[in-house]
C-alpha cells in the first residue's frame, strides 16, 4: 500500500503546524537565555514529562525495539536495560530533586556548584562535560538521523520522487536524502521557538501516537483472535535462564542468525552484565541531553521528580502497544512482508516497522501513525538541538568569549549554534551504516567513559573537578579507541562488554585525580551539601555544616530510596508487559500483573509520592 492523499494531507498539515509553532513562539523564546532553553521555567510538570516521554519515543528505538520483540518475543523487555530505561526510576525517586535543586541552566554549570568557579581543574572538568555533551547530542541526531532515513524510504518510494529532484542521488544515499528534508523542519521550529516550542510539539505529537498506538493494538488483537504465532518455544515466557534457547529454525532462520550476530545468546551472562552497568549509570544521574534540560526547567525540585516518574508511566504502555501490535501482525503474515524485509546481507529486522504500517494499516490511520513517528523523530532531534545549543552558548560563548552578551546576541547566538550543530549532526549521520551501531557505542561504548566521574560527584565528598576531568577523559579516550578498533575489524563482539574495562579506567582516573589535588573548597563543599542535601560518604562535610548550622537536618533517606527504586523497577516491568499481554490474549498473566502494579501503586504512594516535600 502506497500512501493515499488523506494521509498526505494529515503528514503535510502536522508540518505546517510545526512551522506556525515555532514562528508563532519566536518572539517568547526571546524574552531571554532562561526563557528560550528551559521555558522560563514555568512549565507544568505533567506537559515537561510528557514532552521527556515524547522525544524518547523516537523512529530509530522503535524499530529497534519492534525487531527485538519479533526475534526474542517477551524476553525483550530486558534489552532495554542497555540504555538503561530503569535511569527513570532512579530519577524519579531522588535523582531529579537533587539536580534541581542547583537551579543551573546545564550540566557545565551545575559542575560550578560541585566545585566552584575557578581553578584549572574547574576549567578542565568545565570544558570535558561540554565536550561530552555535544558528542552525545550528535550521535543521538546520527543514531535518528538514520532510523528516519530507513523508515521514509518505505513509504516514499524514491522511483516516485527522482523525476523531481534536480540532482542525482545515490541509492544507498536516498535514506539520508529523507533525513535531511525532515530535518529542516526540526530544525526550524526547535530553532525559532526554543523549549515552549518543542515542549508544545511534543504535546501534539504524543496525542497522535496516542491514537496511532492504541489503533494498532486493537487491530492486531481483532487479527489474532483465534489464530496461532508460529513462534519458538519460550517465546511467550518473559523469564529465561543461562541460555537463551530460542528456536527459529523452520520459522524464520535468519532470526537464529541475528541473535547470533546480536551476541545475546548467553542471555544470563549478558543480562548481569546490563543489570550491573545500569545500576552505575542510573546512579551516575541524567546524561547532558534533553533529559537534563527538562529536569532543569521544571519549577521545582519536587516537579522534577513528578516529571520523572510521569514518563514511565505515559510512555511505555503507549509504545508498547504499538510494539506488540506490529510484532503480532509482522508474525501472523510474515510471508506477506518477508520480501520488503530483505537487504543485501540478508533479513533485515529493522524493517519489520515501516513494512508491516505499509501493509495492514488503513487509510487515515497509517497517515496518523507516520505524522507521529516522524514527529517522534523531530521531536527528539528538536530536543537534542535545543541541549546542545544550550551548552555552546551557555558553557562555551558566554563563558569564555562574550559573557557580557546581550539578550539580543545571546538569543541570535542559539540560533548559530543550532545550524552548527544540525549541519555536524547531518553530517555524521552520513557515515552510519545502521541504527544498532550507534546506538551500541552510545549506550555501551561513549558512556562508559561518563559513568564513574557522573557517579562519584554526587556521593562522595572527596571527589574534586581534576578527579572529573581525569575521570571523563580516562573513560571517554577509550570508548572513541574502542569504536575505531571495531570499526576496522580489530575487535569483536558486544561494546557492553567492554565497558567494564572503560568503567575501571575510568574509576581509577577519577580516583587518581582527586588525591593528586586538594580537596574542593570547605565553603563551596558546605554550600553544595546544604543545597543539594545529598546522601552517600559526605560525613566530614556533614559535620562542618552541622557546626555551622546545628538546625540543619541531613539526608537519612538512603534505605528508603532503594525500597522505592526496587519497587519501581518492577513497577516500570510491569508497565511494558502489561499492553504485551492485552494484545496477545494472555488473561492470566494479565492479571497478575494488574494486581502487582496495582499493590506497588499503593506502596509508592505512600513511601514517596507523601514524602516529596520531606527530603
Amino acid at each position: 500500500m502506497n500512501l493515499q492523499l488523506p494521509d498526505i494531507l494529515i503528514i503535510v498539515a502536522y508540518l505546517v503546524t510545526m512551522v506556525m509553532i515555532g514562528w508563532l513562539l519566536r518572539k517568547k523564546a526571546r524574552l531571554n537565555k532562561e526563557n528560550y532553553l528551559l521555558g522560563g521555567k514555568s512549565l507544568p510538570w505533567y506537559m515537561l514529562g510528557l514532552s521527556d516521554a515524547s522525544d524518547m519515543f523516537d523512529i530509530s528505538g522503535t524499530m529497534w525495539m519492534v525487531s527485538l520483540c519479533f526475534v526474542y518475543g517477551m524476553k525483550s523487555i530486558w534489552i532495554p536495560w542497555l540504555w538503561p530505561v530503569f535511569n527513570q526510576v532512579f530519577m524519579m525517586m531522588y535523582l531529579s530533586r537533587w539536580m534541581r535543586r542547583s537551579n543551573a541552566t546545564t550540566g557545565a554549570e551545575w559542575l560550578t556548584g560541585r566545585f566552584g568557579a575557578s581553578g584549572r581543574g574547574v576549567r578542565s572538568s568545565h570544558n570535558i562535560v561540554v565536550a561530552f555533551a555535544l558528542l552525545s547530542c550528535l550521535g543521538f541526531m546520527a543514531y535518528g538521523f538514520v532510523g528516519l532515513g530507513k523508515f521514509v524510504q518505505v513509504f516514499i518510494p524514491w522511483d516516485i520522487v527522482r523525476p523531481y529532484i534536480p540532482f542525482n542521488v545515490s541509492p544507498e544515499y536516498v535514506p539520508h536524502f529523507y533525513g535531511i528534508i525532515f530535518t529542516l523542519f526540526a530544525m526550524f521550529y526547535s530553532i525559532l521557538g526554543g523549549m515552549h516550542s518543542i515542549v508544545l510539539g511534543d504535546v501534539i505529537k504524543y496525542g497522535l501516537m496516542t491514537v496511532g498506538c492504541i489503533s494498532i493494538a486493537i487491530i492486531a488483537m481483532i487479527r489474532l483472535r483465534g489464530h496461532h504465532l508460529n513462534v519458538p518455544e519460550g517465546w511467550l515466557n518473559p523469564f529465561f535462564g543461562v541460555r537463551l534457547d530460542l528456536d527459529w529454525r523452520n520459522i524464520v532462520n535468519d532470526a537464529d542468525k541475528k541473535i547470533q550476530a546480536d551476541g545475546f545468546s548467553l542471555f544470563s551472562v549478558f543480562f548481569m552484565m546490563m543489570l550491573f552497568k545500569g545500576i552505575f549509570a542510573s546512579l551516575a544521574g541524567p546524561a547532558p541531553n534533553y533529559d537534563m534540560q527538562k529536569v532543569l526547567s521544571t519549577r521545582s525540585p519536587q516537579d522534577a521528580s513528578k516529571m520523572s516518574g510521569f514518563v514511565s508511566i505515559i510512555l511505555l504502555p503507549i509504545r508498547y502497544s504499538m510494539i506488540i501490535g506490529l510484532t503480532v501482525l509482522a508474525l501472523l503474515y510474515y510471508p506477506r512482508i518477508s520480501d520488503s524485509l530483505q537487504a543485501g546481507h540478508g533479513t533485515d529486522f529493522e524493517r519489520i516497522l515501516p513494512a508491516t504500517i505499509n501493509n495492514f494499516l488503513p487509510v487515515g490511520l497509517m497517515g496518523i501513525v507516520l505524522t507521529g513517528l516522524l514527529g517522534a523523530f523531530m521531536g527528539t532531534f528538536s530536543g537534542t538541538l535545543n541541549a546542545a545549543q544550550a551548552y555552546m552558548v551557555n558553557d562555551i560563548y558566554l563563558k569564555y568569549i562574550n559573557p557580557q552578551a546581550s539578550t539580543r546576541r545571546t538569543i541570535s547566538m542559539n540560533y548559530l549554534a543550532g545550524l552548527v550543530v544540525v549541519i555536524t549532526g547531518v553530517i555524521l549521520g552520513l557515515f552510519v551504516k545502521d541504527v544498532n551501531t550507534v546506538l551500541q557505542w552510545i549506550v555501551s561504548g561513549l558512556y562508559g567513559g561518563y559513568v564513574a566521574a557522573n557517579m562519584l560527584k554526587w556521593h562522595w565528598w572527596r571527589f574534586n573537578a581534576s578527579g572529573f576531568f581525569w575521570g571523563m577523559m580516562a573513560g571517554i579516550i577509550p570508548a572513541i579507541a574502542l569504536a575505531v578498533l571495531k570499526s576496522f575489524g580489530w575487535l569483536k563482539g558486544l561494546d557492553l562488554y567492554y565497558w567494564p574495562i572503560l568503567f575501571l579506567l575510568s574509576l581509577a582516573g577519577s580516583v587518581l585525580g582527586s588525591y593528586a589535588t586538594p580537596p574542593t573548597e570547605e565553603a563551596v563543599l558546605m554550600s553544595f551539601y546544604k543545597t543539594v542535601r545529598p546522601w552517600g560518604f559526605w560525613k566530614p562535610v556533614h559535620q562542618k555544616v552541622i557546626k555551622a548550622d546545628p538546625a540543619f537536618i541531613g539526608n537519612r533517606n538512603f534505605r528508603l530510596n532503594a525500597f522505592n527504586i526496587l519497587l519501581g523497577i518492577i513497577g516500570q516491568l510491569c508497565l511494558t508487559i502489561l499492553p504485551m499481554y492485552i494484545v496477545l490474549w494472555l488473561k492470566g498473566p494479565l492479571l497478575v500483573t494488574l494486581v502487582l502494579l496495582l499493590i506497588i501503586c499503593l506502596i509508592l504512594k505512600k513511601t514517596w509520592w507523601d514524602k516529596l516535600n520531606e527530603y
